[in-house]
């Protein structure tokens, strides 16, 4: 495979993670970005970057980097996707891709026009335990897929003025962390949901703190998630059908599945099938990623993350719940 020059821009926590998988699948990173001169200089050095840029706009456009790998707040996405896309660069951003779905179907327009590959950061579409739990299915072995529930909580200390609470931040739990709920429940959803029921419980800020969803697709396929930023929850996504169901803990880098087929309402048997290293999730992002831009192609990675897109904006429609950039063009 080709060897590919990589252009980070952030140097937060998730960019010190994605540094260290392009260092175990490459070898070495081109060239990061981050206006903050102190924090950039010190992940050049302990990443072993070789160049690197106080104005991101500058490592976009340098002829040598091909993929632009962005770890900003959501809020920064839209521009420097549209940027890096506009330089001709493939581009991979952290979830959420954009904080909309008008932004996203700009994006996603403009990546089309230009040939280019543009991906979001769920490390659940590229987990090796999927692709063996989605073969299954095919297969038949769980019947008619039904129902699917997903539930994700995260404990956020309570702070107002933390970027998790902050309404001009794109703060809130629905973006935060239930992207990776959604995610999960297309996965297995046979086409996108049309009716969409949801409830909502605010921060004081604001934003969003806990909810519960359903979404139905015309299949009368139904998926129930429940989320909350005050409140842990187990990461656990059960997928049931008319023959079994299977469950899966830690489902944003899960390694392993429980299957329980369901021959009768009398009669369970059990297995349980295992795949891949959690510690190793962001290199099969590197190497997905990485693949989709040899081939040309991304698997239909996009289209799943359109309608995720889409589902978490028509959600925060119904709650009446807006950015203040949601209106901007």
């Amino acid at each position: 495979m080709k060897k590919y020059n990589w252009g980070i821009i952030g140097t937060g926590w998730i960019a010190h993670d994605m540094a260290d998988a392009l260092n175990a699948v490459n070898g070495e990173i081109y060239a990061v970005a981050n206006p903050n001169e102190e924090s950039l200089k010190q992940f050049t050095k302990e990443k072993h970057v070789q160049k690197f840029y106080t104005n991101p706009d500058e490592m976009i456009n340098d002829p040598n980097v091909d993929i632009v790998y962005i770890a900003t707040p959501h809020t920064f996405h839209y521009e420097y996707i549209k940027k890096a896309l506009n330089a001709g660069k493939h581009v991979f951003a952290e979830k959420a891709i954009t904080v909309n779905a008008r932004q996203f179907d700009e994006v996603e327009k403009l990546a089309q026009e230009k040939g280019l590959i543009l991906t979001e950061g769920f490390t659940l579409y590229h987990m090796p335990i999927y692709k063996k739990v989605l073969d299954l299915i095919k297969a038949g072995k769980l019947g008619q897929i039904k129902m699917i529930q997903v539930n994700f909580g995260s404990l956020k200390d309570y702070d107002p003025n933390n970027r998790f609470f902050n309404k001009d931040l794109a703060g809130g739990a629905l973006l935060d962390i239930g992207g990776y709920a959604t995610a999960f429940a297309r996965t297995f959803l046979d086409e996108a949901p049309e009716s969409i029921l949801t409830t909502v419980k605010f921060f004081e800020t604001g934003v969003d703190e806990q909810s519960g969803i359903i979404l139905k697709n015309t299949k009368d396929q139904m998926a129930v998630m429940a989320l909350s930023m005050r409140a842990k929850q187990p990461k656990r996504g059960v997928v049931s059908g008319t023959k079994g169901y299977v469950e899966i803990n830690q489902y944003p880098r899960a390694t392993q599945t429980e299957i329980t087929y369901t021959a009768s309402a009398h009669e369970e048997t059990h297995e349980t099938i295992t795949a891949g290293d959690s510690s190793k999730a962001l290199e099969y992002e590197v190497r997905d990623m990485q693949r989709y831009v040899e081939q040309g192609h991304d698997e239909g990675q996009l289209e799943m993350s359109h309608d995720v897109a889409h589902i978490l904006t028509s959600v925060r429609t119904s709650w009446g719940m807006k950015y203040p950039f949601d209106e901007e063009k």
